[in-house]
């Protein structure tokens, strides 16, 4: 893999060596427009870099990190170095330092076209070029010359030398100056992961923040959000606005510490590896996130979240950092819980805690069941291991501990806790013990044992009721039995449900503190029988729900009947667990969807258990139903379809369900003609994006060829129109199609990263099994020369979508282990990820013989 990793020993080291005063970062970005320079190799533009820092040691030697073609000057304190001598194409070596430093790094750097560094998009629609930068972890060394490491904080001053007619954006506010250089306004400091450009010709919107702060003063802050000028007319910047202004109302609120960044861009770009990147005062978002046709309001309220997310980080990861990637969660867990937390107390989407409950903790449930599990405050030895643990255990176990967290000590004790640490720690580093700290003085309560419980051991407890009943069927004892390898304390409520006419509601709930194997709740002794046990309702602790036996009955017969939407939405939650657990066929999860999805309410949950049903039939469901199974569902789906009322957000969902289920040639003549306009559903306006929908099955099953698919990409010559023709065009059931695919993301390195992952998207098909199976020998073989030779975003992206899930029998597993047994020297994170794969897959062989045997 190029460039050279960092480890944590390196980094302190030089941590304890160096002060850093400041950078000054001047980019020449007029070649990123016509054509590319006539010498081989990537195209660049030129990078000077001047850093002013001091040493504690005068004498001593240690490094800068660059990663670039070329250097063109190295000065070290007026003394001019041999680069090729001193730069070894991703360090600088420094020597003789002395107690106060200049070193000047003039250098070409390459534009990137994986999202990792200065990335640079060309719009197919109109040919206009666009450029972003994304840096986290450490990429930030791909575009200028810097110290990469969080805990080296600066003020950065960035000036950009940009093709006519665009305009730049950075971290602090800029103007164009009258030599045609835009200058931006120095930072306060921050880490190099954080700093941020974006330049071309983006449509652009602005607005305003004003408040009127405690001791009277007034705060303004200026607003910006921008676009691709293709996706001007999708653009929804007062939505965008409404958000932003309802966010940083509840922080200010609740933070007590003014926003401390100056103005607020908010950049949607193209080709975006990640769902957003915190820069303070430039904040970047995938474009996805720019609607170009009829979502539903789970996608408005996921777009919220990620927005407020990004903006907890202005406080929780910009103002306060963690000094190394092992407190990643400092950052990560707490703005994905305040992404959720003020998602429910300041805006419309005021059930987002039911989302956190059936979407996010997934894929914590996920993550901490892996052979990779770590805790939540992990052990992270260099960058590549960062890179990894950016996870469903850093963001979304982490936020689920810190909503225990709030049951335990109590909400205003926590908010208290976070004013005091970013007075404390305003513009510094933090570990831990920061936090605990302040989290003691405030709460009263020992943070020190509840960190070793929540934060410092891994995996997840499962909490099992188990009842006792008297002859008049009353309650005479309710116990809460905990499994796992380490026993916690959990904060938790217990529900008891009964039906009252036609519905399943709460009638009686009681909060107990579980620790040990089993806790008994007194407070529910005499109460009527249950017909339903909710063993962690309200969701205030981390661990997977069971059942016992009568209220997994009840959920069989009558899911649909429970009154409360995130009580719902925690059954389909345990019950997903235990199909993927092997403690439920999943024919069983399957029917269960049939019968009660069409009730579900809450469109969020909808789409998950579309997501759910179709990993169980996939993956979970015993080879020998599957034919079955994929009828059942599509002649669910458009059950629903039909009954769906016409022009809803849920005749959309079952549209779409239905289109990723459609298995018939009267399924495909169907999607046919709701294209062609020959076949209608009342009131289901078939857009663009929802044409692809139905497009990719039909490329899938043969019935669209290459010419179809084209005619489609002629209806929308845009980027999103090529990345839709590019995964459908991989998903033709052709071995020459499968063959020229994998030879474009494994053999070759000329897509883009969007393109790669659509390619890799189309390619993996669950109906051609049989067709891929050449491939597994082939993946064995690849992988570590890819991870050696292209950027990790890309080697991940193919080790992880390329691996044969699809061929799910022992063969597989056991080529896995031999690759392992003969790997072992292979780097640490591409056996993780394999590692990773192999579990999964093991999971699903055990899940199939349970359904087998239903």
């Amino acid at each position: 893999m190029p460039g050279e990793n960092l480890s944590r020993d390196e980094a302190r080291r030089r941590a304890e060596l160096l002060s850093v005063d400041g950078y000054e970062v001047a980019l020449d970005l007029r070649s990123a427009v016509g054509e590319a320079q006539e010498r081989s190799g990537p195209r660049t533009f030129r990078s000077v870099t001047t850093i002013r820092f001091r040493s504690a040691e005068p004498g001593a030697s240690t490094f800068a990190d660059l990663l670039a073609p070329a250097v063109t000057s190295v000065t070290l304190n007026g003394e001019k170095l041999d680069p090729a001598a001193v730069f070894d194409g991703a360090r600088i070596a420094l020597n003789s330092l002395a107690e106060q430093n200049v070193l000047v790094v003039d250098a070409q750097c390459a534009y990137s076209r994986t999202g990792e560094g200065l990335h640079r998009f060309v719009d197919p629609e109109d040919g206009e070029v666009y450029l972003y930068t994304q840096y986290e972890p450490a990429d930030a060394r791909r575009v200028f010359a810097n110290f990469e490491q969080p805990d080296l904080k600066a003020p950065f001053s960035f000036q950009v030398t940009a093709p006519e007619g665009w305009t730049a954006w950075s971290n602090g506010e800029g103007a164009l100056g009258e030599d045609g250089v835009w200058r931006f306004e120095p930072t306060k400091p921050i880490s190099t992961y954080i700093t941020a450009v974006v330049a071309g010709p983006y449509h652009y919107v602005t607005d305003r923040y004003t408040r009127t702060l405690d001791d009277g003063t007034e705060l303004e802050i200026p607003l910006g959000a921008m676009c691709r000028k293709g996706l001007a007319r999708h653009f929804d910047a007062d939505d965008i606005f409404l958000v932003t202004k309802q966010g940083l109302d509840f922080f200010h609120d609740n933070f007590d510490y003014p926003y401390p960044f100056g103005k607020y861009d908010q950049a949607f770009v193209p080709e975006y590896n990640i769902g957003a990147m915190e820069n303070p005062g430039c904040v970047t978002f995938r474009e996805e996130f720019v609607f170009r046709g009829k979502v539903t309001q789970a996608s408005y309220e996921r777009r919220a979240n990620v927005i407020l997310h990004e903006m907890a980080h202005m406080w929780f990861g910009d103002l306060v950092t963690m000094q190394w990637w092992d407190d990643l969660w400092l950052k990560e867990s707490f703005a994905d819980f305040m992404g959720a937390f003020s998602l429910a107390e300041a805006t419309r989407f005021t059930n987002s805690w039911v989302t956190f409950a059936n979407n996010r903790k997934a894929w914590a449930y996920r993550a901490d069941q892996l052979p990779s599990t770590h805790p939540v405050t992990a052990d992270i030895r260099d960058l590549e291991d960062a890179k990894l643990n950016f996870d469903g255990i850093t963001y979304a176990k982490g936020a689920s501990v810190l909503k225990q967290l709030v049951a335990y000590a109590g909400r205003d004790a926590f908010l208290e806790g976070a004013r005091r640490y970013f007075k404390r720690h305003a513009y510094g580093n933090t570990r831990l013990g920061d936090l605990l700290s302040v989290l003691e003085e405030t709460s009263g309560r020992d943070m020190k044992a509840w960190s070793r419980s929540w934060l410092e051991t891994s995996g997840v407890n499962s909490l099992t009721p188990v009842v006792v009943y008297d002859a008049g069927d009353r309650i005479t004892e309710l116990a809460v039995v905990q499994d796992g390898d380490v026993l916690r304390p959990h904060r938790v409520a217990v529900g008891l449900y009964r039906h009252e006419g036609t519905e399943l509601v709460r009638y009686a709930r009681a909060e107990v503190d579980v620790t040990g194997v089993r806790t008994v709740v007194a407070e529910l002794a005499g109460a009527e029988r249950p017909e339903l046990v909710l063993v962690n309702d309200d969701d205030l602790t981390y661990c997977k729900i069971r059942f016992d036996e009568g209220s997994l009955e009840t959920l069989r017969a009558r899911l649909g009947d429970i009154e409360d939407p995130l009580a719902r939405a925690l059954c389909w939650s345990a019950l997903w667990n235990l199909t993927r657990d092997a403690l439920m066929p999943a024919r069983d999860f399957v029917d269960l969807v049939l019968r009660f999805a069409g009730r579900e309410s809450d469109i969020g949950v909808l789409q998950m258990l579309h997501a759910w049903t179709r990993a169980a039939l996939v993956h979970y469901a015993a080879p020998a139903w599957r034919e079955e199974g994929a009828r059942l569902l599509a002649e669910g789906a458009l059950r629903e379809l039909r009954l769906a009322e016409p022009g809803s957000q849920h005749q959309l969902t079952w549209a779409r369900f239905f289109a990723a289920t459609a298995d018939s040639e009267s399924d495909l003549q169907l999607l046919h003609g709701l294209l062609e306009g020959t076949a209608k559903i009342d009131g289901l306006d078939v857009d663009q994006e929802l044409r692809w929908a139905f497009v990719e099955p039909l490329a899938s099953h043969g019935a669209a060829d290459e010419e179809f698919v084209a005619a489609e990409l002629r209806r929308d010559d845009t980027a999103s129109g090529k990345r839709h023709q590019i995964r459908c065009l991989a998903a033709r059931p052709s071995a020459a199609v499968k063959d020229q695919a994998w030879a474009q993301v494994v053999e070759s390195d000329t897509l883009s990263n969007a393109l790669v992952e659509a390619t890799i998207s189309g390619f993996a098909q669950p109906g051609q099994r049989e067709l891929l199976a050449p491939y597994a020998a082939k993946y064995f073989e690849a992988i570590e020369r890819v991870w050696e030779e292209r950027s990790i975003q890309i080697a991940m992206d193919v080790v992880r979508g390329l691996y044969p899930s699809l061929q799910d029998d022992d063969a597989t597993l056991r080529a896995t282990d031999a690759w392992l047994t003969t790997h072992e020297g292979a780097p640490p994170a591409l056996r993780r990820l394999v590692l990773e794969a192999r579990s999964d897959l093991s999971r699903a062989l055990r899940a199939q013989d349970c359904d087998g045997s239903a």
